[in-house]
């Protein structure tokens, strides 16, 4: 169903389109906390580690194809406010083409790379083989991880996000009890949580595909919209890269943390994989407000409304900082319960844990102010002030402050944790600088308008 974002008040329509998407990202990244939940309830510390290791090298793969997919979704949703259907069926069927094969690609390299990307992560010598099953599983399924986020996007495009959350559901739930089943009862370990989710996504793709050709805009796709055209798929390539290599640096500078973790052993690194997995939860919010304010603003940057578009990215923000705030406040008086959930009878892991939980939590409040920027800047073809902020960020405090910190504070994780809000503190500044330099993009004279939306 495609629904239009440039009526109504904005506000409304950004809740809206919010609520589903981010119900929908809570139950995908669902999957690969009940993998460590459920695994933590049956193995110990190497399989724990196995588990956060693969997910996470997992997550950072979901949400780097989640950025490129955000081309897709400015382009649709762009043409679904200048009522351009022509436009809208070769968006998603040159989206379609491009992303199957760079699925078929993926898949390749990563099965190819398994050893030296568990190398890279210094993974203790106690977990090797787990990480590697859980791994090889996952990349096998990086297809159909692909299909459902490309689908999704179109959706997103088109105004819709409930239609997918209602089939990530059903998956997310079908995932709990394979999980329940192949690392309890089976013994399978790594190897059964990495099932589970690959099987689970199976599920999703089938059910949003046959969705998405019931639709108007998917039905009148046809073959020669597969076709790619030179100057639609460039403009993709414009707006999904740097998004995608956005997301992939701060995913990069979680590794990387991870890396360091995992040469001060066992514990550490289990400590430092439960923090990752549950901020990887938590920034679903500030996530779900980037592609929310992108749809919103490119929908309605299409129609000429570009009031309604700043309008969307200052309430996004407000929501971001205030959830943030909220999340700090429960880091800080809970951050030993929230570890104790992913793990039994390790209090050292519990402790260390807890360190580091209650400096990274307070991140929550400071990224979402970056993560809307991007999503504004996207609906502009202008992602690339998004990857320079980010790149910046990560380059001269995420990473260097989490090495320095490991360094002078060898005995607690607090300082690490630090280096995450320190960096999102200069990625907000950037972004505000770029902002109040860039107007002539966000208010863009009406001929030009007109003149984008026909080419």
């Amino acid at each position: 169903m495609v629904q239009n974002l440039t009526e109504g008040s904005i506000r409304k329509n950004l809740i809206r389109f919010a609520l589903p998407f981010l119900a929908a990202s809570f139950l995908q990244t669902f999957y690969g906390l009940a993998d460590l939940f459920i695994t933590g309830q049956f193995n110990g510390a190497a399989s724990i580690t196995g588990v956060s290791n693969g997910s996470q090298v997992m997550h950072m793969l979901t949400v780097v194809i989640v950025g490129l997919s955000m081309g897709p979704t400015v382009l649709i949703a762009r043409s679904v406010g200048a009522k351009d259907k022509k436009q809208i069926a070769t968006s998603i069927g040159n989206a379609v083409s491009l992303f199957a094969i760079l699925a078929a690609v993926v898949t390749v390299v990563l099965l190819l790379c398994v050893h030296p990307i568990i190398s890279l992560l210094s993974t203790p010598a106690e977990a090797v083989d787990e990480t590697w099953r859980y791994m090889v599983i996952c990349f096998v399924g990086i297809p159909f991880i692909t299909a459902y986020n490309v689908v999704a996007s179109i959706f997103r495009g088109l105004g819709d996000t409930t239609t997918p959350m209602k089939f990530v559901a059903y998956a997310g739930i079908l995932n709990v009890g394979l999980d329940i089943l192949l690392i309890g009862p089976l013994h399978m370990g790594a190897a059964g949580a990495a099932i589970a989710t690959v099987f689970s996504q199976a599920v999703s793709d089938v059910l949003a595909i046959r969705a998405l050709l019931k639709t108007d805009a998917g039905s009148s796709v046809t073959r020669k919209d597969l076709r790619f055209d030179k100057n639609l798929m460039g403009k993709i390539i414009r707006i999904g890269v740097p998004i995608a290599m956005q997301e992939g640096f701060i995913q990069i500078s979680f590794l990387a943390i991870t890396a360091i973790a995992n040469s001060r052993g066992v514990e550490v690194a289990a400590a430092v994989g439960i923090v990752e997995k549950v901020i990887s939860f938590l920034f679903l919010v500030p996530s779900a407000m980037m592609s929310t304010v992108s749809a919103v603003t490119a929908q309605n940057a299409g129609a000429g409304k570009n009031e309604r578009g700043r309008e969307a990215l200052f309430f996004a923000i407000f929501c971001c900082v205030t959830y943030g705030a909220i999340i700090a406040i429960l880091c800080q008086i809970f951050p030993e319960q929230i570890v104790d959930l992913f793990v039994q009878d390790d209090p050292e892991v519990v402790k260390l844990g807890g360190q580091y939980l209650r400096s990274y939590s307070i991140d929550t409040m400071i990224a979402g102010i970056h993560f809307c920027f991007s999503g504004y800047f996207s609906a502009y073809g202008k992602a690339a002030y998004s990857f320079f902020h980010n790149i910046v960020s990560v380059l001269t405090v995420r990473i260097p402050g989490a090495y320095l910190a490991s360094v002078y504070y060898p005995d607690t994780l607090f300082p690490m944790g630090l280096a995450a809000p320190m960096g999102s503190t200069l990625s907000s500044v950037i972004c505000i600088i770029l902002y109040l330099h860039g107007k002539k993009y966000w208010n863009p004279a009406p001929e030009k308008v007109k003149a984008e939306s026909q080419q």
